[in-house]
This record gives C-alpha cells, sequence and structure tokens, in this order.
C-alpha cells in the first residue's frame, strides 16, 4: 500500500543534492547508468522529456563543417543523435523503465520532428510523442509552455520529472538516487522540488543557467547565463527537475504571470523556479 503523506503547510521550496552526488556532464557524447534492479518510489510520477528545439547552433556547425564526417547527423535533433549503439533519449528510457513509479512518459516536440520522434517511440509503449504545433525556431513556444502544453493536454496531477532531450549524464549518475531523495524531501515537506547543479568554471558562467543556494542548498536565485561578476555562484543547473504534484499548477499561473512578457523569460525552465521564490 502507498503511504500516506501529512503535508505540512510551509513555503514551497527547491532542493539541490549534494554536490559531490553529481559530476559536470560533458557535451553531448554524455552517458548515463544503467540500474540492475527495478526501483519503486511512494508516489506516482509523470516524465516529461523537452524536446521541442530546433538545434539551430548545431545545424549551423554541421553546414560550416568542412570535413563531411558529420554531414549523416544533419536534420537529426539532438535528442536522437547516436550516442553509442543507440540515440540520445534511449539512453533515458533504458534507465526510466526501472523505475516503477514513472507510469507514463512524454515527448514534446514540434511538428517539424513530430515524424522523428513518433518513428522512434514505436519501440516504447509508454511514450506518448506530444506535438507543440511549430515549425520553426521563431515560432517557438518556448520550454515551459510546452510543459504547461503536456500537462493540460494529459491533465497531469502527480509529480512530474523534467528532461532536457538533449540532456545526458555519465555513467556514475544515478537516477534512483535522485528519486530516492525526492521521496525523503517530501516525507519532510510535500512542497518540496529538487533541483541539480554542477559546479562550472568562473569563464564558463555565460554559458548556463546559474542557481544560487543557502547553506542548507535551498534555492534563493536564478540567473540565466550571467557574467561571472554577477554572481558569487558556479552552480550550473542542467534541465532536470523534479516537480511536486503540489507545485505543477503554479507553471499555468508563471505563464499567466509572463504572458506579456519576452520569449526569453518563458522559455529557460530555471525562470520559472526563480518566480516561485519572488
Amino acid at each position: 500500500p502507498r503511504r500516506r503523506r501529512r503535508c505540512q503547510p510551509r513555503l514551497r521550496r527547491f532542493r539541490l543534492l549534494a554536490p559531490h552526488q553529481l559530476r559536470s556532464p560533458g557535451p553531448v557524447h554524455r552517458r548515463l547508468e544503467g540500474l540492475n534492479s527495478r526501483i519503486y518510489c511512494a508516489d506516482t510520477m509523470k516524465a516529461i522529456i523537452l524536446a521541442a528545439g530546433y538545434g539551430t547552433r548545431l545545424n549551423r556547425d554541421l553546414q560550416n563543417d568542412k570535413s563531411g564526417d558529420f554531414k549523416h547527423l544533419h536534420g537529426i535533433p539532438k535528442p536522437l543523435l547516436p550516442v553509442g549503439h543507440q540515440p540520445l533519449i534511449s539512453h533515458w528510457m533504458t534507465t526510466i523503465n526501472k523505475i516503477d513509479s514513472i507510469d507514463a512518459v512524454y515527448i514534446i516536440t514540434n511538428d517539424l520532428y513530430y515524424g522523428n520522434f513518433e518513428d522512434w517511440a514505436k519501440e516504447f509503449q509508454q511514450v506518448k510523442v506530444v506535438n507543440d504545433g511549430t515549425r520553426s525556431n521563431e515560432e517557438r513556444l518556448g520550454a515551459i509552455a510546452c510543459l504547461q502544453l503536456v500537462i493540460t493536454q494529459f491533465n497531469i496531477k502527480d509529480h512530474i520529472l523534467v528532461l532536457g532531450g538533449d540532456t545526458l549524464f555519465y555513467e556514475d549518475f544515478s537516477l534512483s538516487d535522485i528519486l530516492a531523495k525526492f521521496d525523503e524531501l517530501q516525507n519532510i515537506n510535500c512542497e518540496s522540488n529538487l533541483v541539480l547543479s554542477y559546479l562550472c568554471k568562473d569563464e564558463e558562467t555565460g554559458k548556463f543557467g546559474i542557481l544560487e543556494v543557502n547553506e542548507k542548498f535551498q534555492v534563493t536565485g536564478f540567473k540565466e547565463k550571467p557574467r561571472s561578476t554577477e554572481t558569487t555562484s558556479r552552480r550550473a543547473c542542467p534541465c532536470f527537475y523534479i516537480y511536486s504534484k503540489s507545485t505543477v499548477p503554479l507553471i499555468e499561473k508563471f505563464l499567466q504571470d509572463k504572458q506579456n512578457s519576452p520569449l526569453e523569460e518563458r522559455d529557460a525552465p530555471g525562470n520559472f523556479l526563480l518566480w516561485v521564490h519572488s
């Protein structure tokens, strides 16, 4: 039987995993650990993989490559790029399939790449591919709007694991450990959420979203690609979030609040995290 939790009326919190538990991810060829046994958590969870980007910089680099060695990769969405013997996103599925509490996986992509993901998803029974209806980078909805599109379409009321479709971690990364930490935080405060970070170099802050935290590893701020002089934090934030079911309804409120704001404010997932604390 599932445990019943008593929700304490406390402030909604985002916590980080201790820094020694997460290594800095490398470039697109990143690796994910394989679990040997199935993992069960107390509450059901949905996984939402964000894959609606257009890979503008990647395609530009491929077009400018004079060697011709990577010509065959042009036009392939980043989550479907080959990493080892399978597409990058399949490494996530290998691990997610071993987590009993994740009972559905949604891939949100655009109309340009929808067919690619539909073909890929045929081997995964629990995967549903969602089309955001856009055909170009200029039309893109933004990551948070895509997230809400899935939540609305499937009436999601469970915890959600949000992943960037082009993100994988090194093989010593353990999804089961992350979910166990989230479960622990939920037992303390059912409004708790979990976000990851890794340490970056001073000259790298302008490449990533940077989290600011207090001594208890509670998130106090977020800056999108700041100069190194604009923050003392060096905690880069990958696109990996676990939002509690009590936080999920706030995503729609965030979008309503930001409906007249520039797309950049509605695109980076870390901006939602910052809004929750403002």
